[in-house]
């Protein structure tokens, strides 16, 4: 019986859906630990019943769905934020240190991924051994990228305008590299990957974030649902796309 490809093609489409995801990602999680007054590590029990849930919905799906896919996305970019601030805020460990401590499980996992499979190939992808690898990198690399965004407004000062700019100028730069030169595409879909995650979250914060510290003052809540609905409209529009090519 031919194996099912399990994840989303890369394309244009896949990567505006990303950053929609962590701006999501990053606001829903600033809603339950700071609007709702939860705390982080309220916030981050939550959203890792969140991801489990997901991820055993997308675990047992016998191919690609859309809806389900991005569910775990967002639940990975949720729950990266709630993490990064738990390690912050709650350990008192600091942004660079968490950033140092995610690289590092980032960089095992893909090692560990490599030697059993030679190959770091994130579409497609059939095995549901070696999509635990990929759902277990995507963690790490949205926690990574919450943390190094943290990084850029809480260490360096940098106000979330100016954050979200520095990201986006590394996407740009790999973007450049992808058609530019012959680096290996598959470590430059993880330096994107990684980076569209700190992109979305200073972005989120610029959307939330009083007026006084740099942001537009809309609110976790309100910010969140403008996500939501963004990325609904493309899920939706995936799913037909989907639905035209089986036809």
């Amino acid at each position: 019986m031919e194996q099912l490809n399990k994840v989303a093609e890369i394309t244009l489409i896949f990567w505006i859906m990303k950053i929609i995801a962590t701006t999501l990602g990053e606001t829903l999680g600033d809603f339950l630990s700071m609007t709702l007054n939860l705390g982080y590590l309220s916030g981050l029990l939550m959203t890792l019943v969140f991801f489990t849930a997901a991820l055993v919905l997308q675990l047992v799906q016998k191919r690609y769905i859309p809806a389900t896919y991005w569910l775990v996305i967002i639940a990975t970019t949720t729950l990266g934020t709630e993490i990064s601030d738990f390690i912050d805020r709650s350990l008192h460990l600091g942004y660079a240190l968490g950033s140092t401590m995610l690289f590092t499980g980032l960089v095992v996992t893909l090692i560990l991924w490599f030697r059993k499979y030679r190959d770091l190939g994130v579409y497609p992808i059939h095995r549901q051994n070696k999509e635990l690898f990929f759902w277990t990198a995507v963690l790490f690399s949205n926690s990574l990228g919450t943390a190094f965004g943290d990084f850029l407004s809480d260490n360096l000062g940098l106000s979330y305008l100016y954050g979200a700019m520095v990201t986006a100028g590394i996407i740009v730069l790999v973007v450049l590299l992808h058609y530019l030169t012959k680096i290996n595409q598959i470590f430059l879909f993880w330096i994107a990957f990684i980076f569209t995650r700190p992109f979305g979250a200073t972005f989120g914060d610029c959307l939330t974030k009083p007026l006084a510290k740099g942001g537009l003052d809309l609110g976790t809540l309100a910010a969140s649902l403008v996500s939501l609905g963004l990325i609904t409209i493309f899920i939706v529009m995936s799913h037909r796309r989907l639905a035209a090519k089986a036809a």
